[in-house]
């Protein structure tokens, strides 16, 4: 739109130019004299009006359109994309209060541990989903509580915590530049970022098989630190890639890993929140490459 704006200056530039180009003399400027009786000259300086006064209703009418459909189009994709969130909030809603209500019905009067215990169960992931949705529908609202933050500290917390708890049995390693000099603090809220990276991590570790490499790496790039966590694992299918960061979203890989599918949906908000970016790449069968690019 602006572009088409800036080609409308151009004639009159270029009139300036050589207007400027006749004043000092770099061209010749000889003077015309034009005969044209009144009756003319009223009828030319009418039609220019009308032509000028035609072409801005076109060009208003030609943008008020634009305004219109894209607002149209951003409304129906808003549309869309509750519609596909309320779709996968039943789904992860019903399965375990079916389960729930199975085991319900199964501890009549005696004592039943399997239905207890798939009950108690299903009520943590109903649960930990709840809490969830109000961190993602927090983040749009909470003020962040900024602080020059260590993400060193952060990944070295974070991969002894991976390496010493139920994953254990994956190879964990970590990367941070030491040299020059160590990786650069960020401003940013230490909880949310804290957050993020153990997201990216979790995700990596779970989505993995004993045996399996889990990579974190940290970099300087400019003025922004990369994260990147790389794993061995299954991969992600190229046709799921654009939606990994949605709200919900479970790929078919995902089906059977414990999980609320709002993991990087909540590292992507994190993000927005601190101006920074998220990326994936992933090949089916060799592995994923998730990356965070924070500002300093």
């Amino acid at each position: 739109m602006t572009r088409r704006w800036l080609w409308a200056l151009v004639p009159l530039l270029a009139g300036m130019l050589l207007a400027l180009l006749f004043d000092i003399g770099w061209l010749p400027n000889p003077t015309l004299y034009l005969r044209a009786d009144l009756a003319a000259l009223v009828q030319i300086c009418g039609l220019t009006m009308a032509l000028a006064l035609w072409g801005g209703i076109v060009l208003q009418n030609w943008s008020q359109n634009l305004r219109h459909d894209t607002r149209l189009e951003v409304e129906t994709r808003s549309a869309e994309d509750r519609r596909r969130f309320l779709q996968r909030l039943d789904h992860e809603l019903k399965n375990p209060l079916t389960a729930i209500q199975a085991g319900l019905a199964n501890l009549g009067d005696k004592p039943n541990p399997g239905a207890l215990s798939s009950v108690k169960t299903q009520t943590t992931r109903v649960s930990r989903l709840v809490a969830d949705l109000r961190k993602l529908a927090d983040l749009e609202t909470r003020p962040l509580e900024r602080a020059p933050v260590n993400l060193g500290e952060i990944l070295q917390t974070l991969t002894e915590l991976g390496s010493e708890g139920e994953y254990s049995n994956r190879k964990i390693s970590l990367t941070i530049p030491q040299a020059p000099w160590p990786l650069p603090e960020v401003s940013g809220d230490y909880d949310l970022l804290l957050l993020a990276i153990h997201n990216l991590l979790n995700n990596a570790l779970k989505f993995t098989k004993p045996g399996d490499r889990v990579e974190v790496r940290a970099l300087e790039d400019g003025q922004t630190v990369v994260i990147e966590v790389a794993d061995t694992g299954p991969g992600i299918p190229a046709e799921e890639l654009p939606h990994v960061w949605e709200e919900l979203y479970r790929g078919k890989g995902a089906r059977g890993v414990p999980g609320s599918g709002l993991g990087l949906a909540l590292v992507r908000a994190i993000m927005d929140r601190h101006g920074g970016q998220v990326s994936v790449r992933s090949r089916a069968g060799q592995g994923t490459v998730v990356g965070l690019r924070i500002p300093v």
